[in-house]
């Protein structure tokens, strides 16, 4: 079948997996503050790939086109996503669909990543700085926490050349709900020499109430930045510590570790 087809051609990564560090990195035992960066609307944007990627991996398996229309995605993990999608259809989820779906979608992203697409697709304003700075700093280890399955953000990260920047992370894998994600890129950081740090070397930083909400379940610190679909304003009700429009002020940005 279509199903066990899709699931045969796929080589997972660990559960556990922690990239290689970039070239000139060590572990760092002095590293006492963790921070964890969103991907999408945060880093970087796609120009649609993911949603691209996944109504043709829908219209594949399940025979219904333009699945995600009206569904929100933004600061969602994937699992829950690909659940509402099969929802809208009135297809019953099962893990063997929701496994062809993934090895399907994460095909389809590979070829959509390299495409225009529309809207912005782009690193976002001051990112790449901000990372490299931090990748120079002896006492701060840099991470994901995302809802993107973890080969999903491999490929977006992958694409703009910042997949190298990030030694471990949480994903759309470890867990459905976003809010359970900090416990898992807190363990592997560990694994990578992170110390044993209290919630408020924590941080992390994201475009979505979804984000800020992950960060207060632990009592880590929320960083907001305005460059998805929420403003500034929205980011502060929902009660981020700080938020930047974007990333540029990396002066600022550090400040907020001290």
């Amino acid at each position: 079948t279509l199903v066990a087809s899709a699931i045969a051609a796929h080589v997972s990564l660990s559960p556990c997996f922690i990239p290689p560090p970039p070239p000139g990195i060590v572990d760092r035992p002095t590293m006492t503050r963790l921070v964890l960066f969103d991907i999408d609307g945060t880093l970087v944007l796609t120009g649609g790939a993911g949603l691209r990627a996944l109504n043709r991996a829908c219209e594949e398996l399940v025979g219904h086109s333009d699945v995600l229309s009206g569904i929100p995605v933004a600061g969602r993990t994937d699992r829950i996503i690909i659940h509402d999608a099969m929802a809208k259809v009135g297809h019953e989820m099962d893990e063997e669909l929701f496994a062809a779906l993934k090895v399907r979608y994460l095909a389809h992203l590979e070829r959509e990543i390299d495409q225009p697409g529309r809207g912005t697709k782009s690193v976002m304003p001051g990112v790449r700085d901000l990372l490299e700075t931090l990748h120079g700093r002896d006492d701060v280890l840099q991470g994901l926490l995302t809802g993107n399955f973890e080969d999903g953000a491999r490929i977006k990260l992958g694409h703009f050349d910042l997949w190298k920047y990030f030694r471990c992370g949480a994903f759309g894998d470890d867990a459905a709900d976003r809010n359970a994600l900090v416990p898992f890129a807190l363990r592997r950081a560990r694994a990578c020499g992170l110390a044993d740090v209290t919630p408020d070397r924590i941080f992390v930083v994201g475009d979505t109430p979804h984000d800020i909400a992950c960060a207060q379940a632990v009592g880590a610190v929320p960083i907001g930045v305005a460059t998805g679909g929420f403003t500034a304003e929205q980011l502060r009700d929902t009660g981020a510590a700080a938020v930047f429009e974007d990333l540029r002020d990396t002066d600022a940005f550090l400040q907020l570790l001290r």
